[in-house]
């Protein structure tokens, strides 16, 4: 190029443009009913879960060898994934996870389905063995475990993207701001 002569696929200006994001979230816990309307996908999954996980644990309970060792390590990962999946309910309803933004809640709730994907499947695999009711916990646990593994891929999908756990981010872009050029 010779001097004084503006390279034509150069832009003459630089535009630099920022977005300021703000996160909303209420420090206040309240109750939510609008939390557990049937389009709310997690709270679908949360009350799903918690359903195939009694029905299996019953199914366990009243079977004929519901003193033998699989049985009874059935009846703890599905009565464990129950009151723990029916807390985390709780504290979405009266939005406390909200007032607890610190903690990392998609990445809690991703390795707590993740674990109990692995723990229903060791689960329901030695029960459907046995037979019987204990064919229909296991069933039931195999159920519990594809819910929780959906679940599981929300929250990755979630956590990836950015996602707060409750809450929400609004972005704002700022004023543009224009740079003089190089030349």
């Amino acid at each position: 190029m010779e001097g004084g002569m503006v390279d034509p696929g150069f832009p003459d200006q630089q535009v630099a443009s920022t977005t300021t994001t703000t996160t909303i979230t209420t420090t206040t816990i309240y109750f939510d009913k609008s939390y557990l309307n049937i389009r709310n996908i997690p709270a679908v999954l949360k009350a799903a879960v918690m359903a195939t996980n009694l029905i299996g644990y019953l199914c366990s309970a009243f079977s004929q060898y519901n003193y033998h060792a699989h049985s009874e390590w059935f009846c703890f990962v599905s009565m464990t994934g129950f009151w723990f999946t029916g807390i985390l309910l709780v504290l979405y309803v009266l939005h406390v996870i909200e007032k607890f933004q610190r903690i990392p809640w998609l990445k809690l709730e991703l390795g707590y389905c993740a674990l109990w994907v692995l723990l229903y499947l060791i689960a329901a695999s030695v029960c459907i063995y046995r037979g019987g009711a204990d064919s229909a916990a296991g069933f039931f646990g195999y159920v519990s475990m594809c819910i929780y593994a959906a679940d599981a891929f929300l929250k990755f999908k979630a956590w990836r993207a950015g996602e707060l756990a409750q809450g929400q981010r609004q972005m704002q872009p700022a004023p543009e701001l224009a740079s003089p050029g190089a030349y």
